[in-house]
């Protein structure tokens, strides 16, 4: 549908957005996506509370998959599935030439039993570790895909009038599984020669609609690592005939926190090192042979994760050293930085801010949780965003977190979020 054509049918449905000015002439694009969006918000609620209700975790997501699936193949989009296994993805080629621009959104649940006080709740259950687990999306998810649901219905719309592609990403796997890994390593954009790419993440730190976007160390690199301590098993009440692991490693547990807080200039980016998790031992009386340690490195400047790192590792090491027992120690990479590249992120900020409730968009400080986004970022200039879906009538004080069974979305935000993340891959292939 033209831009003309899409004007004549909101205009006799009685649907107008009041405007809202922004630097220079808003393109009559803008205009329609502001107008398409506010069209289907009745429609994208109802998407956001199926796939709520029906929840899926990591690689799980086939019924999820199934309903993207269907609706882009309704609208007439180039639709291929299972990417990166129960991945979807989409093309809408624009009527003009130009180059291609990603919109992604990530679609699993997570093994959180819901609590949050809701008509469309899920009751989902299934099996995670062993262990029977209630499924929620306790991270927004659900939210994110109706928005590119959303996005691309509109997009569709004005296909027309688009100066180039636009490739809908609905990633799996995003919650620790390595989803976005896989899709770059399947080529999802060489393969369509994808030259930026945007995203979107929910929360209730700020008010709905509110939007907030940093240049930069965005969220954080997420880091495992294990440490094992071998020491020497003896008698508890004659610790001199062996090595104790167990002091050793309470040792190295303190010493890794000068890692951060005396070796790490922290002026730069801040940092984390957390020890999670400690086994060692099975009787009072008995000194064990070894401990076993891990936990997470968070890094939020590319350049600084090596550092830390390797200062991880000459710590463990040399405190064992001292101690007589041998050290092991492993670092297992995990997300890298989520680092929205700067110039792209000016470009878009004006996009963000004609969207944004208040007309101004806010800068966070940056967040220690990660987020596999930054593997597309690796191969691409990108940006990711943050939209506020807490209620009006909930003070700042009171915002509950992403993760927490008690976690909701205000889907009033809803709109926003496809007018954000059209509006970005607009401005984008225009000012090409």
């Amino acid at each position: 549908m033209r831009i003309t054509h899409l004007f004549q049918t909101l205009f006799l449905a009685g649907l107008v957005l009041p405007c809202i000015p922004a630097q220079g002439q808003r393109s009559e694009l803008l205009e329609a996506i502001d107008k398409g969006a506010a069209a289907i918000e009745d429609e994208a609620i109802a998407w956001r509370r199926d796939i709520h209700e029906f929840p899926e975790l990591s690689n799980q997501e086939h019924r999820t998959a199934e309903v993207v699936a269907k609706h882009l193949q309704s609208l007439g989009i180039e639709t291929q599935t299972g990417v990166a296994g129960t991945g979807v993805i989409g093309l809408i080629k624009g009527g003009k030439p130009g180059p291609v621009v990603a919109l992604r959104a990530d679609m699993d649940g997570l093994p959180v039993e819901e609590k949050a006080d809701v008509p469309f709740a899920s009751k989902v259950r299934t099996t995670y570790n062993g262990r029977e687990v209630g499924v929620m999306h306790a991270c927004g998810h659900d939210m994110h895909v109706a928005a590119l649901m959303g996005a691309a219905q509109v997009l569709q719309e004005l296909r027309d009038d688009i100066p180039g592609t636009v490739q809908l990403i609905f990633q799996p796997a995003e919650e620790g599984a390595g989803g976005a890994n896989v899709m770059v390593d399947q080529g999802v954009l060489e393969n369509a020669g994808t030259e930026a790419i945007f995203a979107l993440h929910v929360t209730q730190g700020l008010a709905r609609g509110e939007l907030s976007v940093r240049p930069g160390g965005t969220m954080a690199s997420s880091d495992y690592f294990r440490i094992v301590v071998k020491g020497r098993q003896t008698h508890a009440a004659m610790p001199w005939g062996g090595v104790d692991p167990i002091v050793t490693a309470s040792q190295i547990v303190m010493g890794l926190q000068t890692v951060i807080s005396r070796q790490t200039d922290l002026t730069r980016a801040p940092a984390v090192v957390t020890v999670a998790t400690i086994q060692g031992g099975l009787r009072s009386n008995i000194i064990p042979g070894d401990v076993e340690m891990t936990g997470t490195i968070r890094t939020l400047d590319p350049t600084m994760q090596e550092d830390i790192h390797a200062r991880v590792r000459r710590t463990a090491e040399r405190i064992g050293k001292s101690a007589g027992a041998e050290i092991g120690v492993s670092i297992r990479y995990g997300a890298p930085v989520t680092y929205n590249d700067p110039a792209l992120t000016a470009q878009m900020k004006g996009a963000l801010e004609r969207v944004d409730p208040d007309g101004r968009v806010v800068e966070l400080p940056p967040v220690t949780g990660a987020e596999d986004f930054a593997f597309f970022q690796q191969k691409i200039p990108g940006v990711y965003f943050f939209m506020g879906v807490r209620p009006p009538d909930v003070p700042k004080e009171e915002a509950i977190p992403n993760h927490s069974p008690l976690f909701y979305s205000d889907e009033a935000a809803l709109t926003t979020g496809i007018r954000a993340l059209a509006s970005m891959a607009v401005e984008y292939l225009e000012s090409q």
